[in-house]
C-alpha cells in the first residue's frame, strides 16, 4: 500500500522526516517499514504542500490512553526521502477538486487531506500514487 501524511514539517529540507503520535485514517494505521509515502508540508503549520516521496524506516502505533473510549489510532513514523517534489500541489491546487463522486486523483487527495484541517497519515489508490509521482 502508498501512503500520503500531511502534517507539520520542521525542516522541509532535511534527509529524514520524524513524525511522532500521527493521527490516521484511510487505512494509515497499517503503514509499516519499506511503504512508500509522499510528504505534504501542512499549510496550517505554514508548509507548502508536497515537498517529498520517502520510504517509512521505522514505524510503530502509539499505545492507546487508558479511560478514554473513543481514540483515533496513531502511529510514530521515520521517513528517509527519496525525492523533492518539483511542483507545487497543495490546497489552492486541490480545493477545485470538489466533486467527491469524480474519482479522479486530484479529487481523492483533496478529499483525504484537504476537505478536513486535521493533520493525519493516510492510504492512496493506485491512481492517486502514479498522479503524485508526476510531481517528482
Amino acid at each position: 500500500m502508498i501512503f500520503a501524511i500531511k502534517t507539520e514539517v520542521l525542516d522541509p529540507d532535511a534527509k529524514t522526516f520524524v513524525f511522532a503520535r500521527q493521527k490516521t485514517m484511510y487505512e494509515g494505521k497499517r503503514v509499516k517499514v519499506g511503504d512508500i509515502i509522499y510528504v505534504f508540508a501542512s499549510e496550517n503549520e505554514g508548509g507548502s504542500g508536497l515537498i517529498a516521496r520517502g520510504t517509512v524506516t521505522t514505524s510503530s502505533p502509539t499505545p492507546k490512553i487508558p479511560g478514554i473510549e473513543r481514540q483515533t489510532p496513531r502511529v510514530s513514523i521515520t521517513v528517509k526521502r527519496a525525492a523533492r517534489s518539483t511542483r507545487r500541489l497543495g490546497r489552492k491546487e486541490l480545493k477545485p477538486f470538489s466533486d467527491w463522486d469524480a474519482r479522479t486523483p486530484e479529487t481523492e487527495l483533496n478529499f483525504k487531506f484537504y476537505r478536513q484541517a486535521t493533520n493525519k497519515i493516510g492510504g492512496i489508490s493506485d491512481a492517486a500514487a502514479a498522479f503524485l509521482g508526476g510531481f517528482f
